[in-house]
């Protein structure tokens, strides 16, 4: 569907309404650096290089394939985690303006968020939306900074895990790169220092620590199974 773009206008869209989410919540999405540790708490976080540039970004994964959900909650919105590409779906940033996309799946009709109340302010859902551009806009270069600080100091490799499940399938996590404990490690004081003072070292960290949600992602995902098969059966 061809977007429809509009500055976003208290009197033009005064009426207008939305959803908590547009569309399906993807299995992957993109987030900036101040977003890991608390996408680390719930979910596996890694870096992806992108098949057209070659560059690196910070993904968060809610399931293991396209379709796939496993975090608790994503699907409706209400997961720990709520990524701030996923809360502005629908609106882009437009020099000093907010776009509209009201060919977005979000402002499908049956809406029942509105942007605005009725003294032309915007709501509180909105204001989350303004903050979620304003975050992404602002973290895009501190983001690029910290992968370039990763790889410059070699802490980036591939993610080397294949997953067995009780339905027979095995899965490979593919493309996906996080950052070696056994090159964090090796790094002198002072460049520790200078890691924990950019404030990379938290977030180095936790894309390292969150590789433990892998785990829990896959146990769930049995667990899912598990009562596919005994729905089938009964």
């Amino acid at each position: 569907m061809a977007e429809q773009l509009e500055i976003l206008n208290t009197d033009a869209h005064r009426a207008l309404a939305m959803h908590p989410l547009g569309g399906d919540h993807p299995h992957m999405v993109q987030i900036v650096v101040s977003e890991v540790e608390r996408a680390a708490s719930c979910c596996p976080v890694m870096l992806a290089k992108s098949p057209d540039t070659g560059r690196f970004a910070i993904v968060a994964l809610f399931g293991f394939k396209q379709g796939e959900i496993l975090v608790e909650g994503a699907d409706t919105g209400n997961a720990a985690f709520l990524p701030y590409d996923l809360q502005r779906q629908g609106f882009f940033a437009a020099d000093d303006n907010i776009a509209v996309d009201l060919a977005h799946p979000r402002f499908a009709a049956g809406g029942t968020i509105p942007l605005f109340d009725h003294t032309g302010a915007p709501t509180d859902d909105m204001r989350l939306i303004q903050r979620a551009i304003g975050q992404l806009m602002s973290g895009a270069a501190q983001t690029e900074q910290f992968i370039a600080t990763l790889v410059q100091e070699r802490l980036v490799e591939p993610v080397d895990i294949t997953l067995s499940f009780d339905d027979g399938e095995t899965m490979s996590l593919n493309g996906l790169y996080t950052v070696s404990g056994e090159a964090l490690s090796a790094l002198d004081d002072s460049r520790i220092i200078r890691l924990f003072r950019s404030g990379w070292l938290q977030a180095a960290l936790g894309i390292r620590l969150s590789l433990q949600q892998v785990g829990l992602l896959a146990r769930r995902r049995n667990e899912r199974l598990a009562g596919n098969l005994a729905t089938s059966w009964a």
